[in-house]
């Protein structure tokens, strides 16, 4: 009975080591993905926050409906896209929030507009900003962009 239940206990400890390695894969980057490109590029890739924070950033600027203008500072959608790799049949391209909402625009627009930005909240967390483009496409609470 003694050899069994010492079979068992080893056989339990095998398993959680087992588990705590990670099977021999590559750990995936400290901290939680903050925004994924996914969809029709040759790399679906995610990135933390940190992770965003140390690429080359710009700040793009935005006037809501009450004429309140923001600045924030972010980095180029037009860059993730590169990293990601867009497919050449690619069309549109849709901005997920962590709510469900979604908004889509033609990848176009998109990669015709220089200062847009996925931007940093003070309080964290992202935001589209895409300025001269309707209040519908500036998502916030963004976590992912589709491209279809």
């Amino acid at each position: 009975m003694l050899k069994k239940s010492i079979g068992i206990l080893a056989l339990v400890l095998i398993v959680v080591l087992a588990a705590c390695s990670g099977g021999g894969k590559q750990s995936a980057p400290s901290g939680e993905v903050a925004l994924k490109v996914t969809g029709n590029v040759a790399n679906e890739t995610g990135w933390t926050e940190d992770d965003l924070r140390a690429m080359d950033t710009l700040e793009s600027s935005y006037t809501n409906k009450d004429g309140e203008t923001t600045t924030y500072t972010g980095v180029s959608i037009n860059a993730l896209l590169e990293k990601a790799g867009v497919k050449g049949n690619a069309t549109a391209v849709a901005f997920v929030a962590d709510d469900g909402y979604s908004a889509e625009a033609t990848l176009a627009e998109v990669q015709g507009c220089a200062n847009c930005i996925i931007g940093f909240h003070d309080e964290g967390g992202l935001i589209v900003v895409m300025p001269d483009f309707s209040s519908k496409l500036q998502v916030r609470g963004v976590v992912e962009i589709q491209v279809k």
